[in-house]
Protein backbone atom coordinates (compact mmCIF):
# COMPACT_ATOMS: atom_id res chain seq x y z
CA UNK A 1 0.00 0.00 0.00
CA UNK A 2 2.79 2.43 1.00
CA UNK A 3 4.63 1.54 -2.19
CA UNK A 4 1.53 2.36 -4.27
CA UNK A 5 1.16 5.72 -2.50
CA UNK A 6 4.84 6.52 -3.09
CA UNK A 7 4.56 5.62 -6.78
CA UNK A 8 1.43 7.74 -7.04
CA UNK A 9 3.09 10.76 -5.45
CA UNK A 10 6.15 10.36 -7.65
CA UNK A 11 3.91 10.22 -10.72
CA UNK A 12 2.07 13.35 -9.61
CA UNK A 13 5.32 15.27 -9.14
CA UNK A 14 6.60 14.09 -12.53
CA UNK A 15 3.37 15.05 -14.32
CA UNK A 16 3.40 18.46 -12.61
CA UNK A 17 6.88 19.05 -14.03
CA UNK A 18 5.92 18.14 -17.60
CA UNK A 19 4.98 21.06 -19.81
CA UNK A 20 4.87 21.90 -23.51
CA UNK A 21 7.25 24.38 -25.10
CA UNK A 22 5.41 27.25 -26.87
CA UNK A 23 5.36 27.11 -30.69
CA UNK A 24 7.04 23.68 -31.01
CA UNK A 25 4.77 21.93 -28.45
CA UNK A 26 7.63 19.63 -27.40
CA UNK A 27 7.03 18.01 -24.02
CA UNK A 28 9.69 18.95 -21.48
CA UNK A 29 10.49 18.03 -17.89
CA UNK A 30 11.74 20.75 -15.54
CA UNK A 31 12.31 19.75 -11.93
CA UNK A 32 13.14 23.20 -10.59
CA UNK A 33 10.41 25.78 -9.88
CA UNK A 34 10.95 28.66 -12.31
CA UNK A 35 10.42 31.11 -9.45
CA UNK A 36 13.57 29.71 -7.79
CA UNK A 37 15.62 30.37 -10.93
CA UNK A 38 14.20 33.88 -11.33
CA UNK A 39 15.20 34.56 -7.71
CA UNK A 40 18.73 33.33 -8.38
CA UNK A 41 18.96 35.42 -11.55
CA UNK A 42 18.32 38.63 -9.60
CA UNK A 43 21.46 38.00 -7.55
CA UNK A 44 23.67 36.57 -10.29
CA UNK A 45 22.73 39.23 -12.86
CA UNK A 46 23.59 42.10 -10.52
CA UNK A 47 26.84 40.36 -9.59
CA UNK A 48 27.76 39.92 -13.26
CA UNK A 49 27.08 43.57 -14.09
CA UNK A 50 29.28 44.75 -11.20
CA UNK A 51 32.16 42.59 -12.44
CA UNK A 52 32.01 43.73 -16.08
CA UNK A 53 32.15 47.01 -17.98
CA UNK A 54 28.56 47.95 -18.75
CA UNK A 55 27.98 50.67 -21.32
CA UNK A 56 26.15 53.75 -19.99
CA UNK A 57 22.48 54.06 -20.94
CA UNK A 58 23.30 57.05 -23.18
CA UNK A 59 25.72 55.06 -25.37
CA UNK A 60 24.42 54.53 -28.92
CA UNK A 61 24.97 50.77 -28.83
CA UNK A 62 23.28 50.51 -25.43
CA UNK A 63 20.34 52.55 -26.73
CA UNK A 64 19.97 50.19 -29.70
CA UNK A 65 20.06 47.11 -27.46
CA UNK A 66 17.44 48.70 -25.20
CA UNK A 67 15.21 49.58 -28.15
CA UNK A 68 15.37 46.11 -29.68
CA UNK A 69 15.01 44.45 -26.30
CA UNK A 70 11.86 46.35 -25.37
CA UNK A 71 10.26 45.55 -28.72
CA UNK A 72 11.05 41.85 -28.29
CA UNK A 73 9.71 42.04 -24.71
CA UNK A 74 6.41 43.49 -25.97
CA UNK A 75 6.20 40.77 -28.62
CA UNK A 76 6.82 37.98 -26.10
CA UNK A 77 4.22 39.35 -23.71
CA UNK A 78 1.67 39.74 -26.52
CA UNK A 79 2.31 36.22 -27.83
CA UNK A 80 2.03 34.66 -24.37
CA UNK A 81 -1.19 36.54 -23.64
CA UNK A 82 -2.70 35.55 -26.98
CA UNK A 83 -1.89 31.86 -26.35
CA UNK A 84 -3.07 31.93 -22.73
CA UNK A 85 0.49 31.36 -21.50
CA UNK A 86 1.14 34.58 -19.57
CA UNK A 87 1.80 32.54 -16.43
CA UNK A 88 4.92 31.15 -18.13
CA UNK A 89 6.60 34.56 -17.90
CA UNK A 90 5.12 35.50 -14.54
CA UNK A 91 7.69 37.29 -12.38
CA UNK A 92 9.75 38.57 -15.32
CA UNK A 93 11.51 41.88 -14.59
CA UNK A 94 13.12 42.67 -17.91
CA UNK A 95 16.56 44.28 -18.16
CA UNK A 96 18.72 44.85 -21.23
CA UNK A 97 22.39 45.72 -20.75
CA UNK A 98 25.34 45.97 -23.11
CA UNK A 99 28.76 44.81 -21.91
CA UNK A 100 31.88 46.23 -23.52
CA UNK A 101 33.75 43.03 -24.39
CA UNK A 102 34.95 41.49 -27.66
CA UNK A 103 33.00 38.26 -27.03
CA UNK A 104 30.60 37.45 -29.88
CA UNK A 105 27.72 36.48 -27.64
CA UNK A 106 24.48 37.38 -25.86
CA UNK A 107 22.40 35.59 -23.25
CA UNK A 108 19.21 35.81 -21.22
CA UNK A 109 18.69 34.62 -17.65
CA UNK A 110 15.29 33.57 -16.30
CA UNK A 111 13.12 36.59 -15.64
CA UNK A 112 14.24 38.46 -18.76
CA UNK A 113 17.74 39.47 -17.63
CA UNK A 114 19.56 40.08 -20.93
CA UNK A 115 23.18 40.90 -21.76
CA UNK A 116 24.57 41.68 -25.21
CA UNK A 117 28.35 41.90 -25.73
CA UNK A 118 29.69 44.65 -28.00
CA UNK A 119 31.70 41.98 -29.86
CA UNK A 120 28.41 40.71 -31.33
CA UNK A 121 27.41 44.01 -32.92
CA UNK A 122 29.90 44.03 -35.84
CA UNK A 123 28.41 40.66 -36.87
CA UNK A 124 24.75 41.59 -36.45
CA UNK A 125 25.39 44.94 -38.23
CA UNK A 126 21.78 46.15 -37.98
CA UNK A 127 18.74 46.18 -35.70
CA UNK A 128 16.93 43.37 -37.50
CA UNK A 129 19.83 40.92 -37.12
CA UNK A 130 20.29 41.99 -33.50
CA UNK A 131 16.58 41.30 -32.96
CA UNK A 132 17.03 37.79 -34.36
CA UNK A 133 19.85 37.08 -31.88
CA UNK A 134 18.10 38.66 -28.90
CA UNK A 135 14.87 36.89 -29.83
CA UNK A 136 16.80 33.62 -29.92
CA UNK A 137 18.38 34.16 -26.49
CA UNK A 138 15.12 35.31 -24.93
CA UNK A 139 13.44 32.26 -26.47
CA UNK A 140 15.86 30.01 -24.52
CA UNK A 141 14.57 31.62 -21.30
CA UNK A 142 10.90 31.52 -22.29
CA UNK A 143 11.24 27.89 -23.36
CA UNK A 144 12.97 27.16 -20.01
CA UNK A 145 15.84 25.37 -21.69
CA UNK A 146 18.20 26.40 -18.89
CA UNK A 147 15.83 24.86 -16.37
CA UNK A 148 15.97 21.57 -18.27
CA UNK A 149 19.78 21.66 -18.38
CA UNK A 150 20.13 22.66 -14.74
CA UNK A 151 17.65 19.96 -13.65
CA UNK A 152 19.67 17.32 -15.48
CA UNK A 153 23.01 18.59 -14.20
CA UNK A 154 21.87 18.80 -10.58
CA UNK A 155 20.53 15.26 -10.77
CA UNK A 156 23.97 14.09 -11.91
CA UNK A 157 26.16 16.20 -9.62
CA UNK A 158 23.98 16.14 -6.52
CA UNK A 159 22.79 12.57 -6.45
CA UNK A 160 21.48 11.81 -2.98
CA UNK A 161 20.91 15.47 -2.12
CA UNK A 162 17.35 16.72 -1.86
CA UNK A 163 16.87 19.21 -4.68
CA UNK A 164 14.99 21.74 -2.57
CA UNK A 165 17.78 21.78 0.02
CA UNK A 166 20.42 22.24 -2.67
CA UNK A 167 18.51 25.20 -4.07
CA UNK A 168 17.88 26.81 -0.70
CA UNK A 169 21.51 26.57 0.36
CA UNK A 170 22.69 28.41 -2.79
CA UNK A 171 26.06 26.66 -2.45
CA UNK A 172 28.90 27.54 -4.80
CA UNK A 173 28.23 24.30 -6.66
CA UNK A 174 24.58 25.26 -7.17
CA UNK A 175 25.59 28.74 -8.33
CA UNK A 176 28.11 27.30 -10.77
CA UNK A 177 25.53 24.92 -12.23
CA UNK A 178 23.15 27.88 -12.63
CA UNK A 179 25.78 29.94 -14.50
CA UNK A 180 26.80 26.98 -16.62
CA UNK A 181 23.21 26.21 -17.54
CA UNK A 182 22.60 29.71 -18.88
CA UNK A 183 25.96 30.12 -20.64
CA UNK A 184 27.43 32.78 -18.35
CA UNK A 185 31.16 32.58 -17.73
CA UNK A 186 33.34 30.43 -19.95
CA UNK A 187 35.67 29.71 -17.05
CA UNK A 188 33.01 27.41 -15.62
CA UNK A 189 32.90 25.12 -18.64
CA UNK A 190 29.57 26.11 -20.14
CA UNK A 191 26.97 23.41 -20.62
CA UNK A 192 25.96 23.72 -24.26
CA UNK A 193 22.36 23.78 -25.29
CA UNK A 194 21.29 20.65 -27.15
CA UNK A 195 20.57 20.75 -30.87
CA UNK A 196 16.88 20.44 -30.00
CA UNK A 197 17.06 23.51 -27.76
CA UNK A 198 18.96 25.51 -30.37
CA UNK A 199 16.47 24.66 -33.11
CA UNK A 200 13.55 25.54 -30.83
CA UNK A 201 15.11 28.88 -29.90
CA UNK A 202 15.72 29.62 -33.59
CA UNK A 203 12.04 29.11 -34.41
CA UNK A 204 10.68 30.93 -31.37
CA UNK A 205 13.18 33.75 -31.83
CA UNK A 206 12.05 34.26 -35.43
CA UNK A 207 8.43 34.55 -34.30
CA UNK A 208 9.29 37.03 -31.54
CA UNK A 209 11.45 39.14 -33.90
CA UNK A 210 8.71 39.11 -36.54
CA UNK A 211 6.06 40.17 -34.02
CA UNK A 212 8.40 42.96 -32.89
CA UNK A 213 8.39 44.34 -36.43
CA UNK A 214 11.72 42.99 -37.66
CA UNK A 215 11.99 41.05 -40.91
CA UNK A 216 12.80 37.45 -39.88
CA UNK A 217 14.62 36.94 -43.20
CA UNK A 218 17.51 38.85 -41.59
CA UNK A 219 18.33 35.63 -39.76
CA UNK A 220 19.59 34.03 -42.97
CA UNK A 221 22.10 36.79 -43.73
CA UNK A 222 23.23 36.85 -40.10
CA UNK A 223 23.97 33.12 -39.93
CA UNK A 224 25.70 33.29 -43.29
CA UNK A 225 27.97 35.98 -41.83
CA UNK A 226 28.54 33.83 -38.75
CA UNK A 227 29.46 30.89 -40.96
CA UNK A 228 31.89 33.02 -42.95
CA UNK A 229 33.55 34.40 -39.81
CA UNK A 230 34.03 31.03 -38.10
CA UNK A 231 37.08 28.81 -38.25
CA UNK A 232 37.19 25.06 -38.69
CA UNK A 233 34.22 23.48 -36.93
CA UNK A 234 33.50 19.90 -35.83
CA UNK A 235 31.01 17.78 -37.77
CA UNK A 236 27.44 18.33 -36.62
CA UNK A 237 27.24 14.86 -35.06
CA UNK A 238 30.02 15.89 -32.65
CA UNK A 239 28.44 19.21 -31.73
CA UNK A 240 25.41 20.14 -29.68
CA UNK A 241 24.77 23.04 -32.06
CA UNK A 242 23.34 22.56 -35.55
CA UNK A 243 25.86 23.03 -38.35
CA UNK A 244 25.64 26.45 -40.02
CA UNK A 245 24.32 24.85 -43.21
CA UNK A 246 21.62 22.85 -41.42
CA UNK A 247 20.65 25.82 -39.27
CA UNK A 248 20.25 28.05 -42.31
CA UNK A 249 18.24 25.40 -44.17
CA UNK A 250 15.98 24.87 -41.14
CA UNK A 251 15.45 28.63 -40.82
CA UNK A 252 14.49 28.85 -44.49
CA UNK A 253 12.04 25.98 -44.04
CA UNK A 254 10.42 27.69 -41.04
CA UNK A 255 10.40 31.17 -42.65
CA UNK A 256 6.86 30.94 -44.15
CA UNK A 257 5.49 30.29 -40.65
CA UNK A 258 7.52 33.14 -39.12
CA UNK A 259 6.36 35.54 -41.85
CA UNK A 260 2.77 35.02 -40.73
CA UNK A 261 3.66 37.03 -37.63
CA UNK A 262 5.57 39.77 -39.43
CA UNK A 263 4.19 43.26 -39.61
CA UNK A 264 6.69 45.94 -40.49
CA UNK A 265 7.03 48.50 -37.71
CA UNK A 266 5.95 52.02 -38.63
Amino acid sequence: MKRKILIGLTTLVFVACVQKVPITNRRQVSLIPESELIGMSLTEYDKFLKEHKVLPATDQNALMVQKVGKRIQAAVEAFMKEKGLSKRIEGYKWEFNTVDEATVNAWCMPGGKVVVYTGLLPVTQDEASLAVVMGHEIAHAVARHGNERMSQQMEVQMAGTVLSIALQSKSQQTQNIFLQSFGIGSQLGMLKYSRTHESEADKMGLVFAAMAGYDPNSAIAFWERMAASGGQKPPEILSTHPSDEKRINDLKAFMPEAMKYYKKAE
